[in-house]
Parts: C-alpha cells; structure tokens; sequence
C-alpha cells in the first residue's frame, strides 16, 4: 500500500506564504503533492519560497485586506489553475506594548490584517470552495483564548478569527464544505525572533509556564497542519496540550489579572515598557495598506 494523499493535484490556496508558517505549510503542501498557489505582500520572497517546491505552483503579490484586489487574484488564480479545494487564511502581523500608548494607526492595521484580512480571503475564495466542497483552515493562536497584557491588539483579533471560524463552520456545514481552525503557540519564525527582542514581549513569554514557553520548529508545526487539512479536522492544537487550556479557558483572564498586578509594577520600574511596532519582516511588509496583485510562476 501507498501512502497517497488526498491532497494530491488539489489546489491549495495560501496566503501569508512569504515566510514562517505559510511558507512552510505551502512547502509541505506541494510536498504531499497539491498544487499551490501563494498570497503574500513580497513578491521577491514569494518566488524565493516557489522556486524549489515540486510541482504547480504559482504566487500573486497582493494586499489580504483589499476586497477589489483579492476578488481579481481569486479569479485570476480559478483562470490560470482552477478552483481551490484548500484555503490556508495565514496571514497575520503582531505588535505589543501598553495599549494606552500604542499607536492607533499600528493597532489598527494588526486588527484589519488578522481579522479582517481573514474574512476577505474566506468571502473571494469560498465560491470556489462550494464547488469542490473544499476545506477552509484558519490560522489562530493561543490568543484565541488566553489573552494577555501588552498584546490588545493581536489577542483582539485571534479572538475574532475564533469566532467567525466557528460562524462560517455552523454556515456552511449543510453546503459540504469544511471549516477548521488551528491554534498554535510559539512557532520558530521571523516575528517571534523579533519579539524577543524586546523586553515588553521577551518579558511576556519569559513569565508563561514553562511548557508554555517551547518554541516549536515551523517545519513541525506545518506537518501538522496539513495532517489537518488531509483530515478535515474542525481544530487542531499545536502543542497539543493547548487543547486542554481550552477546557479551563474561563479561568485564565482572573489569573493573568492576578499576575500582571503582581509583575507588571516591577517591569514599569525596571524596563520602559515602548511599543515594539509590527514585528518581523513580514509585519513591515504589511504595515501599509495597498498593492496591486502580480502573478508569478
């Protein structure tokens, strides 16, 4: 017997795919034999990441947050390969610091590409996905549900992706396509290398649990995803003991609460808590709204 997947000559749609988990998800995609077509904001990224991936696999440049320009790549990418059977919505940009000084237009922007940018990939691509009685996988966090200090703007829009994830699930379920989520925690990519960086975040993870504080290898975490994607599966949890914080998740804001009363008095005195500003390269990348989209491949 083979072990031949069903992902195989399906197209897969992902966007973030410039770098860190899109990139590596896109990688084990083509590597279980779909065809790929990636979504990011660095076009010369983009093609550094298709070169070497086996098979079909093509990339657009554009904005996720940009109705009109994710409406043509959607058709663009139906033209050139045909309809997705898979859409990875991965994009997403974090910055920290203490919200009553954090700049609104950063904190804007972190909020309209993760929430926002999510709902505009599932709008321009779930046609396709009716069609083929695709799969839809959103990227979460463990911000979905264990919120934190410092981090308003990014643990604001894990916890919507959560719910519209679960809204589109309970909406399409009866039309035969699925919906999953996948809720990771530190994940070895450009944005958390620039997280430790600085001293509000590096602080932040440095007083998680110690299980909490593993840092996994991206390549890791995206066999897992696509083990999810070949499944169907409604959730994933990488680590998976993250599935049973799910269980408790109504008593984690009281003890974050009763922590950060506690550390975040003795982090003012010894540190200046600055914002950090959109993290990592691809958080520059996308600082900006606009971008027109540009295939390649």
């Amino acid at each position: 017997m083979t072990n031949v997947s069903p992902l195989r000559g399906r197209l897969a749609v992902v966007t973030g795919a410039a770098r860190g988990v899109g990139a590596a998800t896109a990688s084990a995609l083509a590597h279980r034999g779909a065809r790929v077509a990636l979504l990011g904001r660095e076009e010369a990224t983009l093609a550094a990441v298709s070169e070497p991936l086996p098979g079909d696999v093509r990339c657009w440049e554009v904005d996720v947050t940009d109705d009109d320009a994710m409406a043509r790549v959607a058709q663009d990418i139906r033209d050139r390969m045909g309809p997705p059977s898979v859409v990875v919505a991965n994009a997403g940009i974090a910055e920290g610091g203490p919200f009553v000084t954090s700049d609104p237009v950063t904190w804007r922007r972190t909020v309209e590409v993760n929430l926002v940018g999510s709902a505009v990939t599932a709008r321009v691509f779930l046609p396709a996905l009716l069609d083929t009685r695709g799969f839809f996988l959103q990227i979460g966090s463990l911000a979905c549900f264990g919120t934190s200090p410092l981090m308003s703007a990014y643990c604001a829009s894990k916890a919507g992706v959560e719910a519209m994830t679960h809204a589109l699930r309970a909406e399409l379920a009866h039309r035969g396509v699925d919906v999953g989520i996948a809720y990771l925690n530190w994940t070895d990519t450009d944005m958390i290398h620039d997280a430790d960086r600085h001293a509000v975040l590096r602080e932040l993870r440095a007083h998680m649990p110690r299980p909490a504080r593993r840092i996994y290898p991206v390549e890791v975490v995206a066999a897992r995803l696509v083990g999810q994607i070949e499944r169907r599966s409604a959730t994933v949890y990488i680590p998976a003991w993250l599935r049973a914080v799910q269980v408790v998740r109504a008593a984690l804001p009281p003890v974050v609460t009763w922590v950060s009363r506690r550390e975040l008095p003795r982090l003012e005195r010894e540190s200046h808590l600055a914002a950090t500003g959109p993290l990592g390269p691809g958080g520059h990348a996308a600082r900006e709204r606009g971008g027109s989209p540009a295939p390649r491949g």
